[in-house]
């Protein structure tokens, strides 16, 4: 190969000065126009390489995204999990075998309209996701995003009660408060992330309501026990469904561990079966929506596994693909499939990139890579040692009010009062210090605002690859704490610290209230 410009890594640096544009050296449309995000030139393992030569560990794959990097065997220690294959050291960033399923595909075919085409990379995914028709779940569809993903199941849902009757009044969907479900104006319709909204409120869905979370940390009352929790929840459901018109539900909408929004929160013990007794009763229909929490992250390939209830369609994303490619995916119940079998025999929807024969074939390869290094069960299994790094290194500390999650998917809520469980102060935004201050030292992880209600509360998230190592954990879980000593230290000496994004700017580069 030439050893000339086009054979470089593209840096920032390269691009031409625009000094019209408040963020110079771009032509991107960044989701900040102030702040220009770092530059990553190269990845390996969990690191991501800079552009200015730093390296930071992700300690969240991006948002839960990246679940594969490469492993040294010399780091697992602990005797519950067993060794990776050899293969296992291809895996990563630049995976060998990934380009090269990638690469054998456009050698074949680049691209088929699905309305007339099929692919055997489609077929092939389909059938490795749904070989045996496990928990009752039929079909595939597979789209390029989470928010085309829900946005097409809440259309399946509501095709199934049209196919059985066109004159169906079926036309409401409830979901959950601190829910989020995407980006597209069905899936933020029926999302609430109040921030991410507000720009759009005049626009949405106007047949959506929502009830309270099943967030315990801070939702449960004093004294109220756990399943008192869930029979409160589950009626505040069931009042829900009588005043809208239990004939007017389409579905109840949730995720089983609830993502970014409010920060890895697992729902109660009976929680969803309670919740699936309320749906059945009024004969709507149960979507969960496992985008990030699915494909393995919470420990079994399905988060609802844990919760003794099967969806009637569920939705799948970043763990699908693992970041090599954009793909997400519905897949539909024999139940909901059938309906469609015997009455229109089509789903009334669709897009130009739907089953994309190049992503389908390297998700493919992705999820044929989690089988065989048995990556489901070391999620489990390397998640008890996260919570037990994070549990030893927050030990004592002050403004931690909860730890929480499942698998390799854990929050950290920061508390202003651990004993009432007040917030700080929204605009001081000490989640997002921390962790601007964990990458300052060298690991990126995900924060949260506006955690408990839609405008006060902070957290941190953790989501590393499914292939993180313990030592790597201990790290992690190091830097963590000692980026909350320093932002701590120094909100009890009322110093600066560092600068955020601004009062009205989030971290994700989304509107808060003014």
């Amino acid at each position: 190969m030439m050893d000339d410009e086009s054979s470089q890594p593209l840096s920032a640096a390269m691009l031409p000065i625009n000094d019209t544009d408040m963020n110079p050296g771009t032509a991107v449309f960044h989701r900040s126009l102030l702040n220009p995000p770092d530059c990553v030139s190269h990845a390996s393992g969990i690191a991501l390489h800079l552009d200015d030569g730093r390296r930071v560990i992700d300690a969240c794959g991006g948002a839960a995204v990246a679940c594969l990097a490469s492993l040294k065997k010399s780091y697992i220690a602990h005797e519950s999990v067993r060794y990776l294959s050899s293969h296992s050291q291809y895996v990563g960033h630049g995976n060998q075998e990934v380009i090269a399923a990638a690469a054998k595909q456009m050698s074949e075919i680049s691209y088929v309209h699905t309305g007339a085409y099929t692919t055997g990379s489609a077929e092939a995914l389909a059938h490795e996701l749904l070989d045996g028709n496990p928990f009752g779940l039929e079909k595939a569809i597979f789209v390029g995003s989470g928010s085309e993903a829900m946005d097409g199941a809440l259309k399946l849902a509501r095709q199934y009660f049209y196919e059985q009757s066109p004159a169906t009044e079926r036309i409401h969907f409830i979901a959950r408060r601190q829910s989020w479900h995407g980006t597209t104006l069905g899936s933020i319709s029926i999302s609430s992330n109040l921030p991410r909204k507000i720009p759009y409120k005049p626009l949405l869905l106007p047949h959506v309501s929502h009830v309270s979370p099943a967030y315990a940390y801070q939702y449960q009352k004093v004294n109220e026990t756990t399943n008192e929790f869930v029979q409160r929840l589950a009626k505040e459901l069931d009042d829900e469904f009588v005043r809208v018109g239990p004939e007017k539900v389409i579905a109840f909408v949730a995720e089983p561990v609830v993502g970014a929004t409010s920060g890895c929160v697992p729902a109660p013990p009976g929680y969803f079966v309670a919740i699936r007794e309320v749906c059945d009763k009024y004969g709507a229909l149960l979507i969960l929506d496992e985008v990030m929490c699915g494909v393995g992250r919470t420990g079994s390939f399905f988060a609802f596994e844990q919760e003794g209830v099967v969806p009637d369609i569920i939705t799948i994303g970043k763990g699908l693909g693992g970041g090599y490619a954009p793909i997400a995916a519905v897949l539909a119940s024999h139940k909901v499939v059938d309906v469609l079998r015997k009455g229109t025999a089509m789903f009334n929807h669709g897009h130009t990139y739907q089953a994309h024969p190049l992503t389908c074939a390297i998700a493919l390869k992705v999820q044929q890579i989690i089988k065989r290094e048995g990556l489901v069960q070391r999620c489990a299994d390397m998640g008890r040692v996260l919570e037990r790094e994070l549990r030893k290194q927050f030990e004592g500390a002050g403004y931690v009010g909860d730890i929480r999650g499942r698998g390799l998917f854990w929050a950290v809520e920061f508390v202003r009062d651990k004993e009432s469980k007040e917030s700080f102060d929204p605009k001081l935004g000490f989640g997002s210090k921390v962790q601007q201050r964990a990458f300052e030292l060298g690991v990126a992880i995900y924060p949260g605002m506006a955690t408990v209600d839609g405008y006060k509360g902070d957290h941190v998230l953790l989501a590393p690859p499914y292939t993180v190592s313990e030592e790597e954990l201990r790290e992690i879980t190091r830097v963590m704490r000692k980026a909350y000593d320093i932002e701590a230290t120094l909100f009890d000496d009322g110093l600066p610290s560092t600068e955020t994004n601004g009062p009205t700017t989030r971290i994700d580069g989304t509107l808060a209230k003014k």
